[in-house]
């Protein structure tokens, strides 16, 4: 573990140990700015002294490995999980809006005033959380270490070219749904217009297009929809019939990293004059020729171009949650045409969800909360510390915010034993 330090002016210096960030904080020539990761600011003046120090960052659509290293040693290690249900959530939302328009009044149809029609480079709001995250977190590197180069690594996916291997030429600008008018008539086409799952011997000839995954998590794409007649649809919907088809191969993290890698690099462009790109493949080979195991944040680390440097023992596993619960009541009406409250209380017993607090010496997170005083407590990766910790027992470390930090040791796995790193510092 190391301790960061800021000057009296709160620019960012050189680490230290443990125990020198000791001595400063007892003899009151420091002060404690923030805990995890811990960092103290100098009550008095600074040579300001520096090292090159490199800053990896393995981008990616679902965590990002993160590492700085000077020449001979590692100084920070993370792995930051992003938010995977804000797709769900807009479309609960969307959902919720047109149920309500519905009840309440006519609404006449708008097709002419989508934001993506109006403004040039609009980017979904899941894509655009996941760019803003990677910012602000090496934004936040930036303000506790003095980084001289930032490193990116983004990832380059052929999708046509994973979907069929022997593509080439013109065959890039001819894709499956060529000729046709639109994915219905696509699908139709490619099942043969029967049935998938009674092959037409119900004979019912109205044919309907069903999705095997949900709309709202599956999507319109046509390896989610399968030709089924009407009869054979409308018996699987009310539970009778099951359909064991499983939908084809996903492509959302790849199309991700091919829509984000010029934004996030443009954008941290311009706010940073020393950013470079690196390639996958570049990485994967440092990783190979090192023996490294496969990690978000030893990639990072080979990243760096000083994957055998003197490694930590610990790194920090960041969570993205959301901050806010922005709708009042739950979608179901009771009886009494009363709605329930989908909102919490803001404070239960002093306590916010998520909030860091020890336990019996343990650091954990509130996870659920009851007005009793019971409280369900977690670390990040959902390992259950107590389904039911009384308040008393509680103490505050520190309050929620959008990112979780969680500190843990560096361990490699070999024949199922579980080992620490040889060349851990």
């Amino acid at each position: 573990m190391l301790v960061y330090i800021l000057d009296k002016d709160n620019k960012p210096l050189m680490p230290c140990c443990p125990r020198i960030a000791k001595l400063l904080l007892r003899d009151g020539k420091a002060i404690v700015t923030q805990r995890t990761p811990f960092t103290i600011k100098l009550l008095f003046g600074s040579s300001g002294y520096k090292q090159e120090i490199i800053l990896g960052v393995d981008a990616g659509s679902k965590t990002i490995g993160l590492s700085a290293t000077t020449d001979k040693k590692e100084l920070f290690s993370a792995e930051v999980q992003l938010r995977t249900d804000i797709v769900d959530l807009l479309s609960s939302r969307r959902q919720n809006r047109r149920t309500r328009r519905n009840r309440l009044r006519y609404r006449k149809p708008r097709f002419l005033n989508r934001v993506s029609s109006k403004n040039k480079g609009w980017l979904a709001p899941s894509i655009k959380n996941k760019i803003q995250t990677h910012i602000c977190i090496i934004e936040k590197l930036h303000k506790i270490l003095p980084i001289t180069k930032i490193i990116v690594e983004v990832a380059q996916f052929d999708i046509q070219k994973i979907k069929n291997p022997d593509i080439s030429g013109v065959e890039y600008q001819q894709g499956e749904q060529l000729d046709f008018f639109n994915v219905r008539e696509y699908v139709l086409y490619r099942d043969d217009h029967k049935c998938q799952l009674c092959n037409g011997k119900s004979k019912d000839k109205i044919l309907n297009v069903h999705h095997i995954e949900s709309r709202k998590t599956g999507g319109g794409a046509p390896n989610n929809l399968i030709t089924l007649c009407s009869d054979c649809h409308k018996k699987h919907h009310e539970g009778d019939l099951t359909l064991k088809v499983k939908r084809g191969q996903l492509f959302k993290d790849a199309s991700f990293m091919g829509i984000m890698r010029w934004v996030f690099y443009n954008n941290l462009k311009e706010m940073y004059s020393n950013v470079i790109l690196t390639y996958g493949y570049i990485t994967k080979n440092t990783r190979i020729t090192n023996k490294l195991p496969k990690e978000h944040r030893i990639d990072a680390l080979c990243i760096t171009g000083n994957p055998i440097v003197k490694r930590l023992k610990t790194y920090y596993c960041v969570k993205q949650v959301r901050k806010h619960n922005r709708q009042i009541h739950k979608a179901n009406i009771l009886k009494g045409t009363e709605k329930k409250l989908n909102q919490a209380s803001y404070l239960v017993k002093g306590f916010r969800l998520f909030d860091k607090i020890k336990f019996e010496d343990q650091e954990c997170f509130v996870f659920g909360r009851r007005n009793t005083g019971y409280f369900d407590l977690r670390t990040l990766d959902g390992t259950k510390i107590h389904a039911s910790a009384n308040v008393k027992k509680l103490k505050l470390l520190e309050v929620r915010t959008s990112l979780l930090w969680e500190r843990r040791k560096q361990v490699i796995e070999k024949h199922g034993i579980f080992l620490p790193y040889p060349n851990e510092g």
